[in-house]
């Protein structure tokens, strides 16, 4: 829990990054697994079709996982993402250097753009939303803003 736990972080936001690194999101591949969806239900909602586990959701996904990338170039550094989720947390973390508070930001940068990437996963599938990945930069920069202040 120590992992995903940040001050500056509301307490829905660290259960969601807590069950997303020990896989315990009810993604469509969860669902299916647990025989609550059935197989052919189990692809990704950006229909991209991949099956939607954590890993695909959060990183490779062409939709959600080109977000870090912009997220990086935000912030000024560059990397290749970890397709392993919780290998992908600590390099993001390492992208910030020694400093203390430098990588207390990043970690809560990672955290909302983990937030931010669920609550739109989640506004395609109930909803019919589509967002651009212009829209998910700009509510991780305003969710970071907030959290910092």
């Amino acid at each position: 829990m120590e992992l995903v736990w940040h001050k500056q972080v509301p307490l829905k936001v660290t259960a969601l990054a807590w069950r997303l690194i020990r896989d315990r999101l009810p993604t469509k591949a969860n669902l299916t697994n647990h025989g609550i969806l059935p197989m052919e239900a189990r692809l990704c909602v950006t229909g991209c079709g991949h099956v939607e586990d954590v890993s695909h959701l959060i990183l490779s996904c062409p939709f959600f996982g080109a977000l870090w990338p912009m997220v990086r170039d935000w912030l000024g550094v560059e990397g290749v993402d970890s397709h392993a989720h919780l290998d992908h947390f600590m390099q993001f973390i390492q992208y910030a250097g020694a400093l203390k508070s430098r990588r207390s930001l990043f970690h809560l940068i990672w955290l909302q753009c983990v937030w931010v990437i669920w609550n739109e996963r989640n506004d395609m599938l109930f909803r019919g939303r589509n967002g651009s990945l212009p829209q998910l930069l700009d509510k991780v920069k305003s969710n970071t803003l907030v959290a910092e202040s």
